[in-house]
């Protein structure tokens, strides 16, 4: 749908001014809903492999600045890239189900709105990168070209849930540069297996649109996977596990990190179970329920960390 012609901006400013409260409530509700901060569960997928990071950086509980800019410069790059991603799929939006009612698919937000927004939290959130080192703020100039690139991908390429992985991981490596002025081997093998779990939790989320998608001639794993998703999805998932498993070893983290482990791997057994016929709504839920996989994972790293630090393995 193309948006409404765009007011010269001194009209656009005497609009306003001039805008009654409830004009102002409506705009704000578009932006909100445009940022999906009425729906979380990007801002969590991506807050806790941020979090691995900083506690195995820290190797315990991270000093409380960094662990708050970097939670709310999560949600503020998870903000911005809704926004990028909307204005990238503005020719897609509208035709899929799923996403046909968002507001630039809608024309409620205009596309030069759009990109100003996403200036805005882009430039909030290397903001405050300017609070960390030199080494993080480097890093994380990498971050923004990742975001700001990733959804152009699903026109050229069958992969773009492998390149969301590298978007959405990026924070690893800027975690272990903020606490430890470096990035060691053992960041970028947690953010080797972050892709892979990334990869396999937003396949779940292209499985939901696949119908639209080949009808779009968009693409993505799912799509590329076919009828052999399921078996594809559980060699990424193991290929996780794996590499979970060798950061436990790496690190030499004591029981709850492997119990924690276990669980999240019956975790995601579970999402087979749900999307093993593949309808809509079962994918979603299997793709949702990632949460709670990246949270026993961190709850197993934090509790680990404390016993080692406590000098108990038992």
């Amino acid at each position: 749908m193309a948006s409404p012609p765009e007011r010269s901006p001194p009209a656009a400013r005497a609009a306003v001014a001039s805008a009654p409260p409830s004009d102002w409530r409506k705009r704000l509700d578009r932006y909100w809903r445009l940022i999906r901060a009425d729906r979380p569960i990007g801002w969590l997928l991506l807050l806790w492999p941020t979090w691995w990071g900083l506690w195995l950086a820290a190797e315990g509980i991270p000093p409380w600045n960094l662990l708050l800019i970097f939670s709310a410069g999560v949600w503020l790059m998870r903000s911005a890239g809704c926004v990028i991603n909307d204005y990238a799929d503005r020719w897609l939006d509208p035709h899929v189900e799923r996403t046909k009612g968002r507001p630039l698919a809608t024309g409620e937000v205009g596309p030069r709105e759009a990109l100003a927004l996403f200036a805005v939290l882009a430039l909030a959130a290397f903001g405050l990168v300017l609070l960390t080192n030199t080494l993080t703020i480097q890093l994380s100039v990498v971050g923004v070209i990742l975001a700001a690139s990733y959804p152009y991908l699903k026109r050229h390429t069958w992969f773009p849930q492998v390149y969301l992985g590298l978007a959405f991981g990026w924070s690893i490596p800027m975690a272990f540069a903020a606490v430890q002025n470096e990035v060691p081997p053992l960041a970028w093998l947690l953010f080797a297996a972050n892709v892979l779990w990334s990869t396999g939790y937003d396949t779940w989320y292209a499985m939901v649109d696949r119908d639209d998608d080949i009808r779009m001639s968009a693409k993505s794993t799912a799509i590329l996977f076919g009828d052999m998703d399921l078996a594809a999805q559980a060699a990424i998932y193991l290929a996780f596990f794996a590499g979970l498993l060798m950061i436990g070893d790496r690190v030499g983290l004591p029981w709850p990190y492997h119990v924690a482990v276990g669980a999240a791997a019956v975790q995601v057994g579970w999402q087979f179970w749900v999307a093993r016929r593949r309808q809509r709504e079962a994918c979603f839920r299997a793709f949702l329920s990632n949460n709670w996989t990246g949270l026993l994972i961190f709850a197993g790293i934090a509790a680990a960390l404390w016993l080692k630090a406590a000098g108990t393995n038992v």
